[in-house]
């Protein structure tokens, strides 16, 4: 199938490892020019130097989504370095954690504040030329009691609700905006693998209650981000698409 991404310019925020790098490959090798950002410098410039192998123009630079007016100011930064934006898929996450107050600030200056962030910037672009594709990362946890209460699935529940009415509000404008909910997924440095470490037994519980045996790759929840961004998704908006190899409980009518 050809995904029409050919000359498209695409942001991604935490494009660096696990989902957000997998992504960020898939595009480049569709053709798409690509702006990236993480935390870390290094990994960064690791990251834009192994895309270039797909001859595509790909630009990045550090920056703390939590930090707003710098946030804001890389954005339009990748913006006018892309010449414009097609695709923006914000993955940045400050993962789970029971308890403190410090954790839901977090995750509500990460998880929802870095998308809002992101689409205050990138939305009138996309009015203005009249098309865009926005994918927002929520989690199956959004879905289900899973893990205790974490200020995690309190704020990956709000992406699905807000991304239904930006949906709604700006499909007349041209602009798609979808949801993925991902289920478990394991990478090397990524949460999981952390689990596998530190909880074995509940890593294990996991595992059993699989349908697959395993928990998923990046590039299994990759190839979906990208399709559902893509011209050939063009009928696609409003829409929560849970990766989760059959993973949770929920019967979805």
């Amino acid at each position: 199938m050809d995904l029409g991404l050919q000359g498209k310019k695409a942001i991604v925020i935490g494009g660096a490892r696990g989902i957000g790098y997998e992504v960020a490959q898939i595009l480049a090798r569709e053709g798409c020019d690509i702006a990236l950002t993480a935390r870390s410098e290094d990994s960064v410039k690791d990251a834009v130097a192994e895309l270039g192998k797909y001859g595509t123009s790909i630009v990045g630079k550090p920056v703390n989504v939590k930090a707003a007016d710098d946030y804001k100011a890389w954005l339009e930064w990748a913006v006018a370095e892309l010449g414009g934006v097609d695709i923006l898929i914000p993955i940045s996450s400050a993962g789970g954690g029971m308890g403190s107050e410090k954790n839901w600030h977090n995750n509500f200056e990460v998880d929802v504040l870095g998308p809002v962030r992101a689409v205050e910037v990138v939305m009138p672009h996309m009015e203005e030329q009249g098309s865009g594709s926005i994918i927002l990362v929520s989690s199956t946890s959004a879905g289900e009691a899973m893990g205790g209460p974490q200020a995690y699935n309190a704020m990956k529940a709000s992406l699905v609700t807000w991304g239904k009415q930006l949906a709604l509000h700006h499909g007349k404008s041209g602009v798609r905006v979808n949801i993925v909910s991902p289920g478990p997924i394991e990478f090397e440095g990524g949460n999981w693998d952390m689990i596998k470490g530190t909880m074995e037994k509940f890593y294990n519980s996991q595992l059993r209650q699989h349908p697959a045996g395993r928990l998923g790759k990046p590039e299994e929840v990759a190839r979906c981000i990208v399709f559902l961004a893509s011209p050939a998704a063009q009928w696609c908006n409003g829409s929560n698409l849970v990766i989760d190899g059959g993973y949770t409980n929920r019967t979805q009518f």
